[in-house]
């Protein structure tokens, strides 16, 4: 039986010809709904129960545009509305939810450890821009580089037509510039009949600066906290019930009028609740519970650099039950070991051991003192499954939040990429690749917007020269966010593919073949154990031995050596066969390689030639 879940704020659909208006605007004395175009008229809206005023209009449905009138001001859109055809200051539009036509009938998702993850940015990953734009890449992206989950950037209606997406002020509504309700819901469709998961980013800790009037409806904000992006969002003062409501709301929205499969929450460490029921266990739990009633998987995963496992442990342990959560240590002790950066955060992390601490324990600051924060710093992840942590080498704010937006690709050699991507994509962790990742994109992804007041556009010009001071990287290299060629600059070069990124992108493939046929390579979990890692500080390799229950086992050899060495192996113990060679000439590497094809590891020891950079994947014989 379907689940009749309804959203119970914005502008419904009742029947053919009327529509229910309920807004909350606890301040106001007065509210009224003016609709607007063809339809003028204003109708008074009563007050009901704790600040929430409503009516119902006759005559109206899908499409009609109206805003709210609070004692008399000028008319403002809906908090909630579901469109926003003209912009963040226009009218908001009635969008009938049963309008749609669904084909997605026998999609029940896909489990979190089979996922994986491609990030992309809607604006940016076609030249048209659009939801439906992505449609024809859904091929491509299933079958030749082996994606499982999109991840969409933030598509709440943000200020003009080029944002990041973090800007959004209707968390209701998608971009209309993308297509709007109607694009969005086709993408969504046609990703599930291709058995592709969707993941929609939401921005629970902020909202955009231009556009943004909810704090005139009510108190959505409170300044007891501070946060990066001014007042927080207010979860635990007095009215906050609405606005945890309102939320809460728009995570089940998700779920269920767009079939999402998973919520990423940005930055939770800009949410602040000390209330006895976190939100974001009450988001957790409010999801969950959709999603049993619809007969779905659908997951709730955090982005946090709180190193803190409370976030993903079962409510029953004092958690606040999300699914998963992001892993910055692992890019940052990854980026580390690739480059030598050491300036901003990149200061905490030194060599392979933090990198092999990543691996084999998922946090790598779990209490110890971090140098950069001043202060100690996270708990341990060794009791959480490592499937509930997503790992990458790049996503778009570790590009897009450096001076000029420049990726992995352009920095390293070439067999470098290699060796980082077998190492996120053979982890015991959930994948993620940004787009154009996978073959190597050597576009950068840089910062922009589309504002409209030209103070808040120097804002924040100087806001990200400001940001990137302790990076030591020169202000007058950052582009310029408002230029539209910052944007066009940030778009895919798919058609155009060199040899080598073809052979990057078989090189891609090939690795999320492997992790799909083995069960050794999976993401972790009572089956698949945690890895064994063990780090040849001075030759810059590391070898990772992963096995499961299936007696299943593997050998992962990833040189980050800049040129040949040798290593000793004496563990793990045992017959080996060579599966995967990255310095093979179909991933564009010479095809003379000294890895051997069989290796047998004794306990006298085993020497085993490396060349620069190489990476290899062996399994038990």
């Amino acid at each position: 039986m379907e689940h009749k879940w309804q959203l119970d704020i914005g502008a419904v659909v009742v029947g053919s010809k009327r529509v229910r208006f309920k807004v909350w605007a606890p301040q106001a004395k007065n509210v009224a709904v003016e609709l607007v175009g063809q339809e003028r008229r204003t109708v008074a809206m009563q007050p009901s129960s704790q600040g929430y005023f409503e009516a119902s209009v006759e005559g109206i449905g899908q499409g009609a545009r109206y805003h709210y009138l609070l004692d008399g001001k000028p008319g403002r859109p809906d908090p909630a509305s579901r469109s926003q055809p003209e912009g963040v200051h226009a009218p908001s539009a009635v969008v009938d939810s049963e309008s749609f036509r669904w084909t997605d009938g026998a999609w029940c998702g896909i489990p979190l450890k089979d996922f994986i993850m491609y990030e992309l940015h809607v604006g940016t990953f076609t030249r048209e821009g659009t939801f439906e734009a992505i449609i024809p890449q859904l091929p491509y992206l299933k079958d030749t580089v082996g994606i499982t989950a999109i991840e969409l950037l933030p598509v709440a209606q943000c200020p003009g037509g080029r944002n990041w997406g973090y800007d959004g002020v209707y968390p209701f509504a998608p971009q209309s510039t993308y297509g709007g309700p109607e694009g969005l819901k086709r993408l969504v469709d046609a990703c599930h009949g291709m058995g592709i998961a969707v993941i929609m980013d939401v921005v629970y800790n902020h909202l955009g600066p231009e556009g943004n009037y909810l704090g005139e409806f009510g108190p959505y904000f409170t300044d007891k906290y501070r946060t990066p992006w001014g007042s927080a969002i207010n979860y635990d003062g007095p009215d906050s019930d609405a606005v945890r409501h309102y939320v809460v709301s728009n995570a089940v929205y998700w779920v269920t009028e767009y079939h999402i499969d998973a919520l990423r929450l940005d930055a939770i460490h800009g949410i602040f609740d000390f209330s006895a029921l976190h939100i974001l266990k009450e988001l957790a739990s409010s999801v969950q519970q959709q999603a049993a009633a619809l007969t779905r998987q659908v997951y709730v995963i955090a982005e946090s650099d709180l190193n803190d496992t409370r976030i993903i442990e079962s409510p029953a342990s004092g958690g606040y039950g999300l699914d998963g959560q992001w892993s910055d240590d692992f890019h940052h002790a990854l980026r580390v070991v690739l480059t030598g950066e050491s300036r901003g955060y990149y200061e905490d992390f030194h060599g392979l051991h933090d990198l092999g601490k990543a691996i084999r324990d998922g946090f790598v600051y779990s209490g110890q003192y971090s140098a950069h924060r001043r202060r100690r710093h996270g708990n341990s992840s060794q009791q959480v499954s490592p499937g509930q942590l997503v790992v990458f080498s790049q996503n778009h704010d570790q590009i897009g939040n450096r001076a000029v937006g420049d990726r992995l690709s352009t920095q390293l050699p070439y067999e470098a990429l290699k060796v980082a991507r077998a190492l996120v994509l053979l982890s015991p962790n959930i994948p993620l690749l940004f787009m154009g990742e996978e073959y190597g994109e050597t576009a950068p992804f840089q910062y922009f917007i589309d504002h409209s007041d030209p103070d808040l556009i120097e804002a924040v010009r100087q806001g990200r020269r400001r940001e990137f001071a302790h990076f030591g990287w020169n202000p007058e290299d950052i582009p310029d966010p408002q230029d539209p060629v910052t944007f066009t600059r940030s778009r895919l070069n798919r058609e155009r593919l060199d040899d080598r990124q073809t052979a990057l992108l078989r090189w891609t493939k090939e690795l999320i073949r492997l992790r799909q046929g083995e069960p050794a390579l999976g993401a972790g979990d009572g089956k698949v154990r945690r890895p064994q890692v063990w780090t040849f500080e001075a030759e810059h390799v590391l070898v990772v031995h992963r096995s499961a229950e299936e007696r299943s086992a593997s050998l992962l050899v990833l040189g980050f050596n800049k040129s040949p060495v040798t290593v000793k192996l004496s563990e793990p113990q045992g017959k080996w066969r060579l599966r995967l060679n990255a310095s093979s000439k179909e991933f564009g590497g010479a095809g003379q390689d000294s890895m051997p094809t069989d290796l047998v590891v004794s306990p006298q020891g085993t020497s085993v030639s490396i060349p620069t950079y190489g990476a290899a994947v062996f399994l038990a014989s």
